[in-house]
């Protein structure tokens, strides 16, 4: 074994020629390449040799380095040409071993090996050098100089060591020091030390220590990179296992909170998350752990995340394809609304065939009590559906639909994101009540607008909520809507919806519902049974007739209601005889006094009165419209707070009467010395639209001629001064509200004779329709002679 030593500071006495007049000892070390001033330690096993080199301090010997380490023999052919004359230093005894400590002189080049026994020897000569000083080689010196200063910095070489080679002042020492120091291979040393041009030499040298530089630079380069990468998650982890360890000891956290986290974290990883929400995700609980468990922001990003694991993302229910089974339990739920039933099976047959088929958004617009909401949550059992209704009516916040951004305390996603977590599934079906009914926009935003992706099929599949700030898909859930009001729900979002109108009930579908649904459910909530009280249809009838006067059927579940808990009194007072509730007489016994009577014959008596039909957001009503005449200069009085557009109605009838008095034998200056006031009785509530022209024309033409009007026919229509009658809006609505009144002829734009086909069959059967075209016609169906009234008078009695 060898150990190379080379300190500088320690020269040896230099060879004098005498000493290679002899045989000098030959060292062949394997792997060795000893320079010129450099030191070697090695461990003798030949004790001859170590014996007689002990015996003789500062002996000279010849050290060369064999070309193949293989056989013990070799000739001098064997070896490098060129090796070094080495001084003895010291034979060292160490535990019962020889270390021989020689230190280079110079090169040597071997002419013969003359002896092998007891140790080798050789006859040998000192290389001569050419060392031929020049600017040339006083350059390479000193960039030689340099670049070995920085590689030993790299390298990070002792400041000791450093001092010690930038002492040496000669380029030759220079070169054989680098060189038995440089990372080479055996036969690369062997190269530079057979290299006998000094300036040559310091050439090669210097090649080789600017690869080397270069080589380490690029090692630093790549381990700060290499750091950077990954020493960075190591020390993250270093810093969190300590701060944790310092939070355990200053706080009073709850030990099992990293329990907690760990529970959060496999949620986050078994969760079913789209892309970008499980990179969201993850990004946060990196967050999270370099938290304090006892931070604000520590529960806010925890509940962050958790709204994120909660949220339904591939989650579905299955859809009932059974068309018969949905049509029989829409049936059953509710009586009559078929278009709504018809559109709810052809959107499950289209889904049957096409899977994909994005859901319809359905706006179901109609007046109050005709089971629009009651709807929702039939079609989302019928289809086997979650359900989840969001109520918008006074919604003015914009947040409220698209959520609060997180930088706000107490920060939540809107009503959507809330319901879809809470239903669990991504097809469910949203019922959006009310939304006629949200509030106008201002600084808080606009709900409306921001609705307005969320009932688009082509934008919904990426709605974004302010909190979660994450595309979220609402293609797949069935939005249902409702609405009083269609006018008051903006055109954009309107535009987006399909619109089911609903117009009320008629009397035989009133007392179907309350037979089969109304009576036996406050039957069930007042825990009576159907053998303790029954209501005869005839009781029924009369709820409807007397007791009501409604679209839909929520005052006539009340009165229901209030014959139950009448006769629940009676036994809970310890009756035990079933009650039957048959005649109006019963109804009153229980439900009070009627509400309402057939006051048509006796209002339309007097000739000036003429019965109109109107629309309400609550359904169609009958309107009396009255006109008198009394002494004045001309003027026309309108009252009963009218809206502009039905004030110009009457103003417009008024002058067509004025300039056709010909046609009625009415006097040319009936207006001269007369006023003429117009009066819709009901002031308190305001009233607007132009369908009230025709009632208000023959209103006029009644009192002037002296006819009275049919008290069973009722009319809607607007009017041109030509006498053409024009088409209205809510046909179906006012036919519902004239029986309710029992009228008998109803009077109509001929326009609107296509509407007929909405209205019941069996409530076109009972009503006479007569649709007209201009007001002449009206006059001929309307009004009457005295005899005709006393006998319809007769027949009304």
């Amino acid at each position: 074994m060898s150990n190379e030593s080379s300190n500088p500071s320690t020269q040896p006495r230099a060879i004098e020629a005498a000493e290679l007049a002899g045989d000098v000892p030959l060292l062949a070390l394997p792997d060795v390449v000893m320079f010129p001033g450099t030191g070697v330690q090695l461990e003798l096993k030949d004790t001859a040799l170590a014996d007689a080199l002990a015996a003789a301090p500062e002996t000279v010997v010849a050290v060369f380095t064999p070309k193949d380490a293989g056989p013990e023999e070799f000739a001098a052919s064997d070896l490098y040409p060129v090796g070094a004359l080495a001084r003895v230093v010291a034979v060292r005894r160490v535990a019962g071993t020889s270390v021989l400590v020689l230190r280079g002189v110079a090169r040597a080049e071997i002419d013969s090996i003359t002896a092998r026994s007891p140790f080798a020897k050789a006859k040998v000569r000192e290389a001569v050098e050419v060392n031929a000083a020049d600017d040339e080689l006083t350059a390479l010196f000193l960039s030689l100089q340099q670049n070995v200063a920085k590689v030993m910095a790299l390298l990070r070489v002792p400041i000791e060591f450093a001092a010690q080679v930038a002492a040496i002042e000669t380029p030759g020492a220079l070169a054989d020091l680098v060189a038995s120091r440089i990372e080479a291979t055996t036969a690369e040393r062997a190269e530079l030390l057979g290299i006998l041009d000094v300036k040559a030499r310091v050439r090669a040298v210097l090649t080789r220590v600017v690869r080397r530089g270069e080589m380490l630079a690029m090692r630093d380069t790549i381990n700060a990179q290499v750091q950077s990468e990954i020493g960075k998650t190591q020390r993250e982890h270093i810093l969190r296992q300590q701060m944790k360890a310092i939070e355990k000891e200053l706080s009073d956290e709850d030990p099992d909170e990293e329990g907690d986290f760990d529970a959060l974290e496999e949620r986050v990883i078994a969760a079913a998350l789209s892309a970008e929400a499980r990179e969201v995700a993850q990004k946060q609980l990196r967050r999270l752990k370099g938290m304090a468990p006892g931070s604000p922001e520590y529960s806010t990003t925890r509940n962050y995340v958790e709204w994120i694991v909660d949220l339904p993302w591939t989650e579905a229910s299955t859809d009932a394809t059974d068309l018969a089974r949905v049509r029989a339990v829409l049936e059953a739920d509710h009586y009559g609304l078929e278009k709504v039933k018809t559109r709810i099976l052809e959107y499950l047959a289209v889904r049957k065939l096409k899977s994909d088929k994005k859901g319809p958004i359905l706006c179901l617009i109609g007046p109050p009590g005709v089971g629009k909401t009651s709807l929702g949550r039939s079609i989302a059992g019928a289809l086997g559906r979650k359900f989840h209704r969001v109520s918008l009516g006074g919604i003015h916040d914009e947040a409220a639909i698209r959520g609060h951004r997180r930088t706000y305390v107490g920060a939540l996603p809107g009503r959507l994101v809330q319901g879809m977590k809470k239903v669990g599934v991504t097809n469910p079906v949203f019922m959006l009540d009310e939304v006629d009914k949200l509030g106008q926009g201002g600084f808080q935003g606009d709900p409306s607008s921001a609705l307005l992706e969320v009932l688009d099929p082509e934008q919904n599949g990426t709605f974004v909520d302010h909190y979660l700030e994450i595309p979220y898909d609402l293609s797949n859930v069935l939005f249902v809507a409702t609405a009083n009001v269609g006018d008051t729900i903006p055109a954009p979002l309107r535009d987006r919806m399909e619109i089911i109108e609903i117009a009320g009930y008629t009397r035989q579908e009133k007392l179907a519902i309350a037979r089969r649904h109304l009576v036996p459910k406050q039957l069930q909530e007042h825990g009576l049974t159907a053998e303790q009280l029954q209501i005869t249809d005839e009781a029924l009838q009369t709820l409807v007739d007397l007791y009501t006067r409604e679209a839909g059927v929520r005052s006539l579940d009340k009165q229901v209601a209030a014959v139950v808990r009448g006769v629940a009194v009676r036994f809970a007072e310890g009756t035990t005889n079933p009650v039957v509730v048959r005649t109006e007489d019963d109804v009153r016994t229980f439900a009070g006094p009627a509400r309402f009577r057939d006051e048509i014959l006796e209002r339309t008596s007097d000739p000036g009165v003429a019965t109109g039909l109107a629309w309400t957001p609550v359904g169609g009503e009958t309107l009396f419209i009255e006109a008198t005449r009394m002494p004045g200069s001309g003027k026309l009085t309108l009252t009963g707070q009218l809206g502009d557009v039905m004030k110009e109605s009457a103003m417009a009838a008024l002058s067509y009467v004025r300039a056709n008095t010909h046609r009625w034998g009415i006097a040319r200056d009936f207006l001269d010395k007369s006023d003429i006031h117009i009066h819709v009785p009901a002031g308190a509530m305001p009233k607007d639209g132009p369908s009230a022209g025709v009632t208000m024309l023959t209103a006029l033409v009644s009192l002037l001629t002296g006819i009275p009007v049919r008290p069973d026919v009722a009319m809607t229509g607007e009017i041109t001064l030509t006498g053409q009658v024009l088409p209205i809006g809510g046909l179906k609505e006012k036919v519902l509200a004239a029986q309710r009144a029992g009228i008998r002829k109803i009077i109509a734009p001929a326009l609107n004779e296509h509407d007929i086909d909405d209205i019941p069959e069996h409530l076109r059967k009972d009503l006479d329709f007569v649709f007209v075209s201009e007001i002449r016609q009206v006059f001929e169906e309307a009004l009457e002679t005295r005899r005709a009234r006393r006998r319809v008078g007769a027949r009304a009695a």
